[in-house]
């Protein structure tokens, strides 16, 4: 299994992490019985510390559709590389940090920490576009 598949399959263990850390603190602010309705009535968003690991777990979605295709890009394209996993393992660890980044409120840090990520992922289908195109 090449670096870039291996980093991704982290990333989807990453975001399993998140899913449960977020639905733990989210059934705690609004209760089980709530957790287990349909929520039709529920009008009130998750605040605090669920609500910020609620909106890290949605942006990691947002992020992961980018790095799957930057993934597959690079593998179905025979382009991976030294560097392209090298970015793969940025995206990860910068995923890894923008968690706390996001729930303890760093600013302008969740944003530069992001910003290291989407960079990488970027970067990563470029090098995918340029391989192939050689």
């Amino acid at each position: 299994m090449s670096t870039e598949i291996t980093v991704l399959a982290l990333a989807g263990l990453l975001q399993t992490v998140q899913f449960a850390t977020y639905s733990v603190m989210a059934q705690r602010q609004i209760g089980s019985k709530v957790a287990m309705s349909p929520r039709d009535n529920m009008l009130t968003q998750l605040k605090g510390t669920a609500g910020r690991l609620q909106r890290a777990f949605n942006n990691h979605f947002e992020g992961l559709i980018m790095f799957t295709l930057a993934v597959v890009v690079v593998t179905m394209g025979g382009a991976a590389s030294g560097f392209t996993a090298l970015c793969a393992w940025i995206y990860l660890l910068a995923r890894i940090a923008y968690v706390p980044a996001y729930v303890l409120g760093w600013v302008p840090g969740r944003s530069i920490i992001w910003m290291i990520g989407f960079a990488a992922t970027v970067l990563m289908i470029i090098a995918g576009l340029v391989s192939s195109s050689v």
